[in-house]
Order: structure tokens, then C-alpha cells, then sequence
């Protein structure tokens, strides 16, 4: 058993927590049980994944997407109040760590996933340094990378092909809905630029400049941060883990 608190304690420090400008509050989110043992991980703090450590008489859920945002007023009602309830109802605490797991440089989406399609990266860009650039193992065209992410992720990406026949080897990419790093990538020298979600100005400056653009799905490019990070702690701790994919189209 590890004291919650120093989950909270080592998971702040790990991640850098404070230096990151976020959209909602990182580290614990719903305080439960005093001790953990049992860890859920899972992408977001859905109804259906918080049923599922229900299941797993998890003691802690680890996830990227919490419950609270910028923009919500602080009422418990609904479908918000729905998800709390259950989660103090069975001691679990909620742990959540949105950019600063996009971030990190081994347990974070962006490492994650670029290590799952054999990327090596060598330098960052973005606001707050969050998209990661480098290299492919190989030479691709846009069809071939196309179908390497299709392989990878399990999902037909969108794909607006830069120069007709260009031969990639650069690639930027930055998980979930980073289509609004596209420019930054582009001014980067990526060949190609991987995100999960697509807006309509993108196509247009892939054909004008001829940088390949891929959107992956929000939830399909950031499956791997969350385990990968629960992971470590399991074995550092000594926790029992488990991670748990609650499917999503987006």
C-alpha cells in the first residue's frame, strides 16, 4: 500500500506539474482512499471507465482527461455530479494530468506515441514545447505513413497528402486536438505533421505548402500516456495495475 499523498508528491514532481499553463487542474482531483493498491489507468474519467475500477475494486484511477475545466462553473449537477458521486462513494481517488502528460519525455503521449510508430525525435516546438519533431525509421511517402498509422492505431486516418509524391522523413506531431500547432510544425521543417483531430483551415495549408497533414483521432493518438505513466508506478510503488480502454470515435 503507498500513501496517497505520496502519489500526489512524487506524480507533481515527475511531471513538472507547475510549470505547465493548463485548461483545468492537474494531480488529484477527487480525494479517496488514504492508501493505494490498486490502480486503474484509462484515457478519460468517463461514467463507464469509473464503473469499470468500480469492478476492479480499484483504489486510485489514473487518467489524462479529468472531470473539471476551465469554463465550468463549480455546480455538481448532472452528469458531472453523477461521475463524483460514484467516485467518492467507493473511496477511489482520481488522479488527472492533461498537458503536462502530453509533455513528458518517456511516459507521455507524445513520447508514447511516437515511439509506437518508431519515430526518433530531436527537438520540440509549439506553444509550451509540446509537439515533438524528429525522424521516421525509414523514408515514407504520404499513402505509406497513411497506412503505418492505420497499422499502428487501428483507425483509417484523415490524410490531406502535402506535394504529390513527396518523400517524407521529417515528422512533427503532437497528440489530441493540436491541428492549431499545423503552422508552428510547418515553420519546424516537418515533412509531415500527425495530431488526432482536424480543423477546416488545415487542408487548405497542407496542399499550399506541401506538408502532409494526418489526423488520428483524439482518443486513438492518446492511449498511451496514461498506461505507460501507471506503469512506472506500479512498478515503482509496487501497486497492482490495470489499464482499462473505454472505446471512442473521436
Amino acid at each position: 500500500m503507498t500513501p496517497r499523498t505520496e502519489l500526489d508528491s512524487y506524480l507533481g514532481t515527475l511531471l513538472e506539474v507547475g510549470k505547465f499553463r493548463d485548461y483545468g487542474p492537474n494531480g488529484l482531483q477527487v480525494e479517496g482512499k488514504p492508501e493505494v493498491q490498486r490502480l486503474v489507468s484509462g484515457v478519460t474519467a468517463s461514467r463507464a471507465l469509473i464503473e469499470a475500477a468500480i469492478e476492479q475494486k480499484a483504489d486510485a484511477l489514473l487518467v489524462h482527461h479529468g472531470l473539471f475545466w476551465k469554463g465550468h462553473d463549480g455546480r455538481l449537477t448532472g452528469w458531472l455530479k453523477a461521475r463524483v458521486e460514484l467516485l467518492m462513494a467507493h473511496g477511489i481517488n482520481l488522479f488527472a494530468y492533461h498537458l503536462p502528460l502530453d509533455a513528458h519525455a518517456a511516459y507521455g503521449n507524445n513520447a508514447q506515441f511516437g515511439g509506437k510508430l518508431g519515430f526518433v525525435p530531436d527537438g520540440r516546438f509549439g506553444d509550451q514545447d509540446l509537439g515533438f519533431i524528429g525522424y521516421a525509421s525509414q523514408p515514407l511517402t504520404a499513402a505509406a505513413l497513411n497506412a503505418l498509422l492505420k497499422d499502428r492505431l487501428g483507425r483509417t486516418p484523415v490524410m490531406v497528402e502535402g506535394a504529390a509524391g513527396q518523400t517524407i522523413r521529417r515528422v512533427a506531431w503532437c497528440t489530441g486536438g493540436a491541428q492549431g500547432y499545423f503552422e508552428a510544425a510547418i515553420a519546424a521543417g516537418a515533412e509531415a505533421f500527425i495530431t488526432g483531430e482536424i480543423s477546416e483551415p488545415q487542408a487548405h495549408l497542407a496542399r499550399e505548402t506541401g506538408v502532409a497533414f494526418f489526423a488520428c483521432g483524439h482518443h486513438a493518438s492518446e492511449r498511451y500516456g496514461a498506461p505507460a505513466l501507471a506503469t512506472h508506478l506500479a512498478e515503482k510503488f509496487g501497486l497492482d495495475h490495470q489499464f482499462i480502454e473505454i472505446d471512442n470515435p473521436a
